[in-house]
């Protein structure tokens, strides 16, 4: 079943598909990439990253080729924040910019948002006091609350983009930040497809190692194939309140950074 799961991401899609009649000849477009099933139910998403939970860190390590922290780092380092800086860690997963932060900043304070409760014990045992379950799409915090939001592979993950970016310029001072860290589509065809197959591949190899199941991981290209590319993500920052717009891309557009300033 993972074989041929595998190979349809080689299935060259047809550009438009035509049904001729005696009288005529229509022609339609394919229809668009549907978002995956625990995208658009709640319940599965959190069922998928509750089983997944304890092993997160070392799968999130693997797929990027160990460069993770790196990029991490660099997002919080560049973010230039204030000493007493308060902090959302949106997505958080276990934590990691949420460590990152206080490393830098022992005086400031952030807080911990994630849809999966598993997730956020394991935050709440790397000494992350304040973490919290709840929705991208509606946040439990007044307007203008937060220096900054960092968002760690979280955006491909929300239910609806755009409502997840409005809720962020919301909880966000202004002059305050956006930044965020995730997995996009590189513009270029060719290694689009390259990379998805990648992903696949490893998603089905490492899901059946550590679960028995592919599907754990392979929700990874398969959420990527209904998002947008660095750039698009750029654009629509800038048309929902950010005034300025910063980007750095990895592995040829397949990974991006954004620091994005409310105005």
């Amino acid at each position: 079943m993972a074989f041929f799961e595998w190979r349809r991401f080689f299935v060259t899609v047809p550009l438009f598909e035509c049904t001729a009649t005696r009288f005529k000849k229509t022609c339609r477009m394919p229809p668009a990439m549907s978002a995956p099933a625990e995208k658009r139910d709640s319940r599965l998403m959190r069922a998928m990253f509750g089983s997944i939970a304890p092993r997160y860190d070392f799968v999130t390590r693997i797929l990027s080729y160990g460069m993770d922290g790196r990029w991490k780092l660099l997002g919080v380092t560049k973010a230039d924040l204030p000493e007493n800086a308060l902090v959302l860690d949106l997505a958080a997963g276990t934590g990691d910019f949420s460590k990152l932060v206080r490393e830098r900043l022992p005086q400031a304070r952030t807080v911990a948002v994630d849809i999966t409760e598993p997730m956020l014990r394991l935050a709440r045992a790397h000494g992350l006091e304040e973490a919290v379950c709840g929705d991208a799409t509606s946040l439990p915090f007044d307007d203008r609350t937060f220096d900054c939001v960092f968002v760690g592979y979280g955006l491909r993950n929300f239910p609806s983009l755009k409502m997840a970016v409005a809720e962020i310029e919301r909880v966000t001072r202004p002059g305050g930040l956006m930044v965020s860290l995730d997995f996009f589509l590189p513009r270029n065809r060719m290694f689009r497809e390259l990379y998805l197959a990648y992903l696949y591949v490893q998603g089905a190899f490492w899901g059946t190692l550590l679960h028995g199941r592919p599907r754990t991981y392979t929700y990874i290209p398969d959420s990527l194939r209904s998002f947008v590319s660095i750039q698009d993500f750029s654009s629509l920052l800038q048309r929902m309140g950010y005034a300025h717009v910063d980007t750095r891309g990895f592995i040829f557009g397949g990974i991006g950074l954004h620091w994005a300033v409310k105005q």
